[in-house]
């Protein structure tokens, strides 16, 4: 996550504030010099493409200073989480490029441990089993000025909690029925620090443990604990999470045990989109998406069906740097990384989705010729391919008007245009259907105008792309776009995120016409439709006899266009 200034001979590192900290800690002899991150998503959903900020930044901090970073799965509720959600994490972890080898954990695997520390501070007077339920908790919190009233179970004697809360893990007890909470401070302005509970009943099966617990830990008790226990030096955090803080802090020196240094840095927010799991599940279960991996989510396996690729994500997370307050960053920046790692990287082609027949009139009959087209100006070893060409094409219905402004530059009647890699054509005759659509269009072409060896002395203002009718493959194309029509869906509270849901986000055309060198493509294989964007084979509806190309941006950013109108 660094960036390079230019100077006036020589460059200059810029450093993030999280890798000065380092460097202080590195400088003071603090860990050792150690660096040792962890990525610690909870498998309760799909990771978006906030999410790959974190990893990007936790593997790359690791990478940058020579150490190393655990995947740990922060499963400590299991009645949102998922077995799915676990394997999708790992295959994105992956897809982004990073490797955590041998350092895969589970907060689950520290179960025991966590128990055992409970123990310990019940024991040190530090903890009690409370007998109120949740909305009696709530309601004497208290406020930042306001002290919580106390739980008439406060003062328990260390032997009746130790005996409740051994009760509570051999499942005497209902859900709801006893919690054990930490005994901090009543009065404290950090309301995280008012007797924040440690445990609760969950009489519910685990993805890794089966039916072994009915307490589970909270989230605040285990997270920074199973940082101790996994020997992290920094574990990086967003700003949520700033006042958690002196909460493990407290847990952490109320144990004595290894002490990791939390640094909180500014989440991710993206225009046009939301980054809440509760809100994209959501979208989801109320089917206005298909599923986690739609090409219109921002999770990061929609984000691959939709043919972005992993080094402009990585890209991306290096432009947008490393904040401590939180900011909006536009949505664009992410396509325009986009756009500049598939400009280099991938191959052009020509694919007609409105198609329109031109005839060339003075074409000879059953001739075919094999035209060479350069697959990649950008990249010299890309190479080239031959495209047939013949009497009768495909072009696209918007690169012809019959009734056309001045500066329409593209096909006319007795207007001229290239065809590009092949000739000059010039629109004599139009012919039209029964309801008075333009149903082909009749040019002559001019034979010493070839691509390569053009000796007409003809300068059309224009160059269309084409597919031969005889060579054409059939494909459906999913145009997608952004999936609300404002920069902040759930910036107004007051307001239901969904009203602001784009009725235009999908559009599917089926007539498309595709060169036929397109045949052999992929699933996740990605092009450059000549004119029109970059489009990627999808991974899940495509078929050997049926292709379904989704767009994955467009050549420009038209969105911006609008917002200028």
């Amino acid at each position: 996550m660094t960036t390079i200034e230019n100077t006036t001979n020589d460059t200059k590192e810029i450093k993030n504030f999280i890798e000065e900290i380092i460097d202080e800690h590195n400088l003071a002899g603090r860990f050792g010099g150690k660096v040792h991150t962890r990525f610690p998503p909870e498998p309760n959903g799909y990771l978006h493409i906030g999410h790959a900020k974190s990893i990007c930044l936790n593997f790359g901090l690791a990478q940058k200073y020579g150490g190393v970073t655990n995947l740990r799965f922060d499963d400590t509720n299991p009645s949102t989480e998922d077995e799915e959600y676990v394997n999708s994490i790992m295959e994105d972890v992956r897809w982004l490029g990073f490797d955590w080898e041998d350092r895969l954990y589970y907060a689950s695997d520290f179960f025991d441990q966590l128990y055992a520390y409970a123990v310990q501070l019940i024991e040190a007077g530090k903890a009690y089993v409370d007998d109120q339920t949740a909305e009696e908790i709530s309601a004497n919190r208290g406020t930042p000025t306001v002290p919580s009233t106390p739980s008439p179970y406060r003062n328990r004697t260390v032997a009746e909690n130790l005996d409740l809360f051994s009760r509570m893990k051999d499942g005497e007890f209902e859900e709801g029925e006893k919690v054990l909470r930490a005994k901090i401070d009543l009065a404290s302005p950090n309301m995280w620090l008012r007797d924040p509970v440690m445990y609760r009943i969950k009489k519910a099966t685990h993805h890794q443990t089966g039916d072994k617990w009915c307490i589970y830990p909270m989230y605040d008790w285990a997270h920074g604990l199973c940082d101790s226990l996994e020997g992290i030096t920094h574990s990086i955090c967003t700003l949520e999470f700033e006042v958690h803080r002196p909460l493990y802090d407290w847990f952490i020196d109320q144990l004595g045990v290894h002490h990791p240094q939390q640094i909180e840095f500014a989440r991710l927010n993206l225009t046009y989109t939301v980054m809440s799991k509760r809100k994209l599940l959501q979208l989801v279960t109320e089917n206005i998406v298909s599923d986690w991996n739609d090409p219109r989510m921002p999770t990061i396996s929609g984000l691959r069906r939709r043919g972005y690729t992993p080094e402009s994500i990585r890209n991306f997370a290096t432009r947008i740097g490393v904040a401590k307050r939180d900011n909006l960053i536009d949505v664009a920046l992410l396509e325009f990384s986009l756009r500049e790692h598939l400009n280099k990287t991938a191959n052009r082609v020509m694919a007609v989705l409105n198609p329109l027949k031109v005839i060339l009139t003075n074409y000879p009959e059953g001739q075919i010729e094999e035209l060479i087209a350069t697959n990649n100006p950008e990249d010299e070893t890309a190479g080239s391919r031959l495209l047939p060409f013949g009497k009768e094409l495909y072009i696209e219905q918007d690169d012809f008007m019959e009734d056309a402004p001045k500066k329409y530059f593209r096909l006319t009647p007795g207007g001229i245009v290239r065809l590009k890699y092949a000739y000059i054509i010039e629109c004599e005759e139009i012919v039209k259907d029964t309801e008075g659509n333009i149903a082909e269009v009749w040019c002559k072409y001019f034979p010493e105008s070839k691509s390569g060896a053009d000796t007409s002395g003809l300068k059309p203002k224009g160059t269309i792309h084409w597919v031969s009718v005889a060579h054409a493959i059939d494909a459906e194309v999913r145009l997608y776009d952004r999936l609300f029509t404002v920069e902040e869906p759930d910036g107004d509270k007051d307001k239901d995120f969904k009203e602001f849901l784009n009725p235009n986000s999908l559009q599917i055309l089926r007539r498309c016409k595709l060169e036929p060198s397109l045949r052999s493509a992929e699933a996740g294989d990605r092009f450059q439709f000549e004119r029109l964007g970059y489009f990627c084979v999808d991974s899940e509806d495509s078929e050997t006899d049926q292709l379904v190309f989704n767009r994955t941006v467009s050549l420009k950013d038209t969105w911006a266009k609008e917002k200028d109108k």
